[in-house]
Parts: C-alpha cells; structure tokens; sequence
C-alpha cells in the first residue's frame, strides 16, 4: 500500500508539471513585459451549456477571452480557442497568447466542465456534454462584431491545445458534424491527444496502470461516482472490470474520441495539424497516426500535417529498457524552431490567408530514435519477417528479444504481429516492441513504448493480430532490428500478481513499413 501510495504521489506530480501540461509548449510562445498586455482587451466571463444528467441547471462554462489592440469592427481579426489538459484550469494571462495577440489573432481560453470555475461534472470528451459545451463558446464567438465572420453565425476560428485540450477540438468540431452537417472550425491544432480513449487507457484490457493512478489523483473526483469506482476496481486489478463495473466504463468511454465519431461515418473536412509524441507512454504514436488517417476526409489529409517527436506524457520507462533522444526535429525541419511556432504558421496560413513558406501537406513528419526528422508518404508495411514458436517468459523472466533483420534499415510507422496464441490458463499476457541493439542482450526498446497482449480466457491456436508501438528508427550497420517480448512492462505495474502463464506464440509474422 505505501509503494502504491508513493507511485500515485509521483505520477500526480509528473501529470501536472509544466512539461506536460504543454508537451511541446504548444499555447503559443510565452514573452515578458514585452507584450502590450495594456493595450489588450480582457473579458472574463461564463456561457449556459448543457445541464447535468437528472437536472434541469444550465452547467457554467467560463472562459477568460483577449482581444488584441487592433481588433474592431471595421478591422476584424480570426480568433483561436484554447483549453488545458486534464486538471488544470483555462489560462488568465494575455502575456501567454503575446505572439498570437501581436500578430492579429483573438485567443479565448476556457474552462472545461467541472474544471476551474466550470461547474458539472467532467465526462472526458462526450459529444452530448463537453462537445456542446464547446458549440456554446462558438455560438458566443458569432455575436463578437471584432472577430471576422465568414457568413452570418459563421466566426473564422482555430484551435489549440495539448491532451486533454486537444480532446475538445475534435470533441467540439465533430459534435457540431452530428449535429449541423459541419464544423464552423477552420483549423484544429490537436496535441499529444487521443483516437480511442479506452484503447488509450488500457490497451487490449490492459491497464496502464501508473497513468491512471495519476489520471485519477489529478482528476479523479471530477469524474461521476459510479465512474469513479469503476476507475477504482481498473487500477487495483489491471484489467478491465467484469460485471457492471466494466459496463460502466464501456458506456463511459463509447463515444469519447474520434473514433466513435468515425464509427458513425462522420469526418473533418478542414485542415488539421497534428502533434503526437513517440515516446509519449499514453497516448502513443499510434493514436495520433489514428487520427490523421481516418479522422480526416482525404481532401483535408492533403491541406494537414503530421509532426512526431520524442516527447510528450513521458513518464520513466526503464522496463523493459529502451531509448529515444528527446526533441522534435521535424518542426525545426519544417522551419520552425519548435511545434508552437510551427502552430502560429499553420494557423496564420490557414486563418489569414498568409504565405508562411509552409510545405509537406499530407506527409508523415516523424522523428527517430536518434532526433533525426524522417519524412514519408506512407507508412504501409513492405516487408514481412516470420518468427519461430516462442514459448514467452512469465512474470518475472527476462525479455526475449528475437532477431528481425541486420542493419542498415529504416523502419517508420506500426509494426504489426501476426500470430497464434496458445496458452493454458486465464489472464496470460506478454507485452510487445520493436528494439535494437548488437545482440539480444543489448537490444533496448526503440522509443519506450510497449503494447499488451492479453488472454483472459485460455486458448488454443487462436489467430491474434497485436498492434506495436508506432515507431521511427534508423538501423545502422553493426546493429540488428529485434522482436522484444516482454512477461512485464512499467507503464502496465501491478499486473503480475497472478499465477504465471505465458503465452505459447506460433505461426508468427512481423509487418513493418521500410524506408528505401
């Protein structure tokens, strides 16, 4: 109970420092004194959304909105929302929004349900709650006679924010897609955010457990009691909750992010820039690739683009043992000095019209292991490497890292492992990833990330497609790609209790895209 005690401590700490909270400093550039913060207009403020379940009182929104000194009716300006990560609270200082304000742009800044002086209870990104509560702050935005409108009830809007403050952006455009038949949004800045929160959260049933310990000592009493519990019963066993538990959390999370949207046959038609760390250990590469190949209609795939980099909700990951060098080359690759310039000339091209000399559209801007920017068109699988049967190792065995291909070799996107499963009791796990290394022995985990397999039943033969961390690596001469499997994995503590039963593997296959 006090290693538990202590893990949620840390864990609540690392959620809530700054590193996280702007993952790559996506708000926007912050100045000193400079900003002509007496020249800015601020209104603060609260809108009616939608009541809670059971009640019939109007939810308060409040925001906190900055109108630069040259906006007026006669010189309208676009304006930009923004919104925190879960936790926190809206921003209040015009001097954090300087390079956006001097530059011609209206920022509001907001509160989201439950959180600061919003009041309600958070239901982490549902479209009936959080989605409209967004649409109300865009129907605040159409009686503003500074903000450019681009016909009647139509303001000219972007977004920004990082995790849960990229969440409302797709929570907010694709409610008003279900609802009006398209978003009055006209760029989205999405950051380190998520597809699908319960494969987020828990990936195969798997629960990275030190997350939601932070998760929930962070934000955990803003969430409904019944969820709360369920939450509870998630992190104390690490699995998925039987019984009504777990049919409280599938009901909570069915409609929380892009991909229930996507289920429904709905998709953005505007332009999107996305941020997503590689060695982010929540929400992984994977979501954001996600996000850009189905979230978005074609036509937008070729106005957005996607920027990887090694950072992001980063906490420690020394097991298994892996590396990534922090830094996000491909914004510096692009011509910016860091992804929240590169988030001003998104916007400002996107909003203004201007000629910010931005390229690669529709491209795969992905940082390696080793910070160096890899550009793609695509991330299909070319090359297929088979594996011999591998009894894996359980509980507290080493990992089995099995030889893939000597290098030199590039390897961008998901892997992907094909395979049978055998195994002879319930609750057999084995967590997966790519590494490199001179040998087995000193193989380490490219970009900290692992995903879970996990059989809750016994079962023979049985044919499983396991999902890898998404990845970018350069494999040089010396040095061999391996297949890691792991019987345990940090970001998974705590799952290891129960009677050893590793999974018997056969008839395996490895997909992976290769850079040529």
């Amino acid at each position: 109970m006090r290693r538990l005690k202590i893990l949620a401590l840390s864990s609540a700490f690392a959620l809530l420092s700054p590193t996280l909270a702007l993952p790559v400093a996506q708000a926007a550039e912050v100045r000193s004194a400079e900003v002509q913060a007496a020249e800015v207009q601020t209104t603060i403020g609260c809108v009616d959304s939608v009541p809670e379940p059971g009640t019939t009182v109007p939810v308060r929104i409040c925001y906190s909105l900055f109108k630069p000194a040259t906006a007026s009716a006669g010189n309208t300006v676009p304006l930009i929302f923004h919104s925190h990560g879960w936790g926190g609270s809206r921003t209040k200082d015009a001097a954090t929004f300087a390079s956006y304000l001097d530059a011609g742009f209206g920022v509001l800044s907001f509160d989201q349900r439950s959180f600061g002086e919003s009041t309600g209870v958070a239901h982490v990104m549902n479209p009936d709650y959080e989605g409209r509560d967004v649409i109300r702050l865009v129907d605040l935005v159409t009686g503003l006679d500074w903000v450019t409108k681009q016909r009647p009830g139509d303001p000219l809007i972007g977004a920004i924010g990082g995790s849960y403050g990229g969440g409302y952006q797709f929570a907010g455009a694709f409610t008003e897609v279900r609802d009006r038949g398209r978003t009055r949004f006209d760029a989205l800045v999405p950051e380190v955010t998520w597809w699908d929160l319960k494969q987020s959260l828990a990936p195969d049933e798997s629960a990275r457990t030190l997350w939601l310990i932070g998760l929930y000592a962070g934000g955990g009493s803003h969430l409904p009691p019944a969820i709360q519990a369920a939450f509870v019963a998630l992190i104390t066993t690490g699995i998925w909750p039987a019984g009504n538990a777990g049919r409280e959390l599938d009901a909570f999370f069915a409609k929380n992010g892009p991909a229930w949207h996507v289920q429904q046959g709905r998709k953005l038609d505007i332009p999107v820039l996305i941020g997503q760390g590689a060695t982010d250990n929540l929400f992984n590469l994977n979501q954001g690739l996600q996000n850009f190949d189905k979230a978005l209609t074609s036509q937008a795939r070729k106005r957005s683009l996607f920027v990887g980099y090694n950072g992001g909700h980063t906490l420690p990951a020394v097991l298994p043992p892996g590396f990534a060098t922090p830094g996000d080359p491909c914004s510096i690759a692009l011509g910016s000095p860091n992804f929240a310039s590169l988030a001003q000339r998104f916007l400002a091209l996107n909003l203004k019209h201007q000629n910010t000399a931005l390229t690669g559209f529709g491209k795969y801007h992905l940082a390696t292991a080793d910070a160096r920017c890899l550009t793609q068109r695509s991330l299909a699988p070319d090359r297929h490497f088979k594996v011999r049967k591998v009894i894996t190792t359980a509980n507290v065995g080493l990992p089995i890292n099995i030889e893939l291909a000597k290098g030199p070799i590039t390897v961008a996107g998901v892997p992907r492992l094909n395979t049978k499963v055998s195994t002879l009791l319930p609750d057999a796990a084995a967590y997966f990833a790519l590494s490199v290394g001179t040998s087995p022995l000193t193989a380490r985990v490219v970009q900290n990330n692992t995903l879970p397999l996990r059989e809750p039943k016994p079962v023979g033969g049985a044919r499983r497609t396991v999902e890898l961390p998404g990845i970018a690596v350069d494999v040089p001469a010396g040095k061999s790609l391996y297949l890691t499997i792991a019987p345990t994995a940090d970001m998974y503590a705590g799952q290891n209790g129960r009677i050893p039963s590793p999974p018997l593997l056969t008839n395996s296959i490895v997909e992976v895209n290769t850079v040529r």
